[in-house]
């Protein structure tokens, strides 16, 4: 008499094949696991495929078919762990059995350990004697040194990196390599805090004639080509400082012109306006807000306004608000320029 034939319920069915369709498992892998034909759990995808939701009208064996659900959900469960450790230790494999340890011992309460030696391929036996072994001398100095380096963090308001906190542990006694300092600052996490940097874009102190306050706040054009705003920002590279100036169009707050420089010069505004000018060719009435910096107010800048018929209009003297809409905007113009 031949092994009885096994039945299965819908929902085993369509968990099955998750574990192909989502999970990310080959046929052969997913059916070896399940206990179950690789050529069966391919029928089963077919099916889903071409029936959806009307696949697998059967109701199958319902005591065995639950036990089967139930160590299916656990699989899952199982492969999705497996996954998120993976995510977790991410190139760890590549590194050396102490790091997997350390990782294993620092994880364990998120995870079993046994699961994360077999992720992480190496023995259970080995973590657990690895874990049990008490710490080395040089083990035992590099935590001395940790906390001295936190110590010393924390006092100088976390303004200092390895150099400076190097020169002070060999002040204080502590003979160390700069190299093991920045390697366990690197370690724990531990590095200094610098402020950004400032740059002013705004030059007020100069000789030429400024605008009227035109359009003194009022935020909300009726129609396009009605007010355009400019302002320059700036934007820390590897190789120094890059400066981008923008006009935006304050009814579709969409950015019509840009341009790009090193130096921050009048061509950098009048760059940004001439490519406004081009794209939208605006008619009269059209107001040009800006700040009152020398850039603006330049003979170069005033001349291509009044080229086009534009009338300028410039915030007051150290007020940001009055260009507040570009002062939000102008980093996104560099997104939309790049």
């Amino acid at each position: 008499m031949g092994k009885p034939r096994r039945s299965f319920t819908r929902e085993f069915k369509v968990e099955a094949v998750k574990l192909v369709t989502e999970q990310g498992r080959s046929f052969a892998e997913a059916a070896a696991n399940l206990g179950i034909a690789e050529s069966l759990l391919r029928k089963w995808k077919q099916n889903l495929d071409a029936d959806g939701n009307q696949a697998f009208p059967g109701k199958g064996n319902l005591p065995t078919l639950e036990e089967e659900l139930r160590r299916l959900r656990a699989e899952n469960k199982r492969l999705q762990m497996e996954r998120d450790i993976l995510k977790k230790s991410d190139g760890l494999l590549c590194q050396g059995v102490v790091m997997r340890y350390r990782f294993i011992d620092e994880h364990r309460s998120q995870w079993p350990v046994r699961l994360m030696c077999q992720v992480l391929q190496v023995s259970p036996d080995g973590y657990y004697t690895w874990r049990d072994r008490p710490p080395s001398a040089q083990q035992q100095r590099r935590e001395v040194l940790k906390k001295e380096i936190e110590a010393i963090h924390q006092e100088f308001k976390e303004r200092y990196g390895s150099p400076r906190i190097h020169e002070e542990l060999q002040a204080r006694g502590q003979n160390c390599c700069v190299n093991t300092v920045a390697k366990l600052m690197r370690q724990h996490g531990i590095a200094a805090n610098s402020k950004r940097k400032f740059r002013c874009t705004t030059d007020s102190n100069h000789d030429y004639p400024v605008a009227e306050n035109i359009l003194d706040r009022q935020f909300e054009p009726v129609a396009v080509n009605q007010v355009w705003v400019a302002d320059i920002t700036y934007i820390p590279t590897r190789e120094g400082w890059l400066y981008l100036a923008a006009v935006e169009d304050l009814y579709s707050r969409q950015i019509v012109g840009w341009s790009m420089s090193e130096r921050m010069s009048s061509r950098l505004v009048v760059d940004a306006l001439e490519m406004a000018v081009s794209r939208r060719l605006p008619g009269e009435g059209l107001v040009a807000h800006s700040d009152r910096g020398s850039q603006y107010a330049s003979d170069h800048y005033q001349r291509l306004l009044e080229q086009h018929g534009i009338t300028c209009s410039m915030s007051h003297r150290g007020d940001c608000w009055d260009n507040a809409p570009m002062g939000y905007l102008s980093p996104v113009a560099y997104e939309q320029a790049a």
